[in-house]
């Protein structure tokens, strides 16, 4: 089972320098734990779940937000489309501070190259920071099982590069 507490932990080292983490990365850490449940109690239930977000919303408020495209079982690309369109138009007008998109992928293992199923979580911030955050797990009699959680770089998509 996925603990907010082990993601605190474990995220916490990957982001901090020796000083105090900055507001932007604090922010989009606290709205990554946010987000992260209802991926945890949907593969728990179902074995896997649609696209979704969240954001931070100007007055600090995480706000829940889905896709929908009007089909029942739209492919996931088309979803994750949706909500980044969204997350751009809301962080144009300054509806949203921070973003996190969260989806189910396939990855490599860093240190392994072993292939996993894995929760990404794709968050920016206005004030520049982006990551993609990658939690590995596998599904063992309806639990979670997490693995290393890693992260890299994100692609600044969702609120332009402050120069």
């Amino acid at each position: 089972m996925i603990r907010r507490t082990l993601l605190l932990l474990t995220f916490l080292p990957m982001f901090a320098s020796s000083e105090e983490m900055s507001d932007a990365k604090r922010e989009s850490e606290d709205l990554m734990n946010a987000a992260l449940p209802f991926a945890e109690r949907m593969l728990q239930e179902a074995g896997e779940f649609f696209p979704y977000g969240a954001a931070l919303g100007a007055d600090g408020k995480v706000i829940s937000i889905a896709g929908y495209d009007g089909r029942e079982k739209p492919p996931s690309a088309d979803i994750i489309r949706l909500l980044r369109q969204a997350f751009v138009s809301g962080g144009k007008d300054g509806r949203y501070r921070a973003t996190a998109l969260v989806y189910d992928v396939r990855v490599k293992i860093p240190e392994t190259e072993i292939r996993s199923d894995a929760i990404a979580v794709a968050l920016d911030h206005k004030d520049g920071y982006s990551a993609v955050v990658y939690l590995p797990y596998r599904l063992a009699a309806s639990k979670v099982v997490a693995g290393e959680i890693f992260a890299q770089a994100g692609a600044h998509e969702i609120f332009p590069v402050p120069h």
